[in-house]
């Protein structure tokens, strides 16, 4: 597949596995963030933030 035709998502993948291979001392604590959200996308992000806030507004009802 030419460059010019990869989507997005595989051209960040494929940068990201040439890095690990430069530097693999990078991935020992896991991928974080970016791997996270690039991973699920936009609406799987959108549902991890809206889980968090309501998470802190439980909390912040029901134990302070």
């Amino acid at each position: 597949m030419s460059e010019e035709k990869e989507k997005p998502e595989a051209a960040r993948e494929r940068i990201r596995q040439e890095e690990l291979k430069k530097e693999p001392s990078g991935s020992i604590h896991g991928g974080g963030l970016p791997d996270l959200v690039g991973n699920l996308g936009w609406k799987g992000t959108g549902i991890i933030i809206l889980v968090l806030i309501a998470g802190f507004i439980i909390y912040a009802v029901f134990f302070r």
